[in-house]
């Protein structure tokens, strides 16, 4: 089984989604904040914005969507991989194991000399930008920008999945921000069973042999009640 989530998963955490009334881009253009080319002229900016929502995730908390994928990889074992395009570390501090994060984790940074990864500080003792324990290099946010490509050890891993999964579920997201958008028609398409829940239709729901149009809590509910 794969299974894909997008922001509409971390919205009931009171995260909120990228686009829309009160959306994290509303406000901004993501070439201030998010591409390599803002960061170069004026890192201190993007780090502020960046630690702004990692005092925001780090104060939410999973909600019953996040809590009932983890149960659901508990049941399914290693037939599982569950893939995220959210960048708030939710589905791991949930209890999931079996994740891709494919945009990265704002609960990480990433040097910007050696490529070493590792966790921030708790908010209230992080002061950006962090400094590498491995060579003492300025570090980054650990997240894909916009003109940035994924990391393709990680697409494949994630493509794989859901080009062999018998059942294909895609929660919370657009389906339009691609590569992670063709993971469902990649799964219709080798046979698997796709089921979507997102409160409004995608370019994904003509495909979907099964579309829950409500939140990411109630249409799990309903997919997996609990004891089942």
């Amino acid at each position: 089984m794969a299974v894909l989530t997008g922001a509409g998963v971390s919205a009931e955490s009171g995260i909120p989604t990228f686009r829309g009334a009160g959306g994290l881009w509303e406000g901004f253009r993501p070439e201030e904040l998010a591409t390599p080319a803002a960061y170069a002229r004026d890192p201190e900016k993007v780090w502020r914005w960046y630690a702004m929502r990692y005092t925001q995730v780090m104060a939410a908390e999973p909600n019953p969507a996040h809590l009932r994928l983890a149960e659901l990889e508990q049941r399914k074992g290693d037939g599982f991989l569950l893939v995220t395009q959210n960048v708030d570390g939710l589905h791991l501090r949930a209890g999931s194991r079996r994740v891709v994060e494919l945009h990265g984790s704002i609960t990480r940074a990433r040097c910007e000399r050696c490529g070493h990864r590792q966790p921030l500080p708790p908010p209230d003792a992080f002061t950006p930008p962090p400094v590498c324990e491995r060579c003492g290099g300025r570090m980054r946010p650990d997240v894909v920008w916009f003109g940035e490509f994924l990391d393709a050890e990680l697409l494949a891993r994630a493509e794989r999945a859901f080009m062999t999964a018998e059942v294909a579920l895609v929660i919370g997201t657009s389906a339009v921000v691609e590569p992670a958008a063709s993971l469902g028609r990649a799964a219709k398409a080798s046979g698997a069973y796709l089921i979507e829940i997102n409160p409004e239709p995608t370019p994904l729901t003509p495909l979907a042999d099964l579309s829950l149009r409500t939140s990411a809590s109630e249409g799990l509910k309903t997919l997996l009640p609990t004891g089942s």
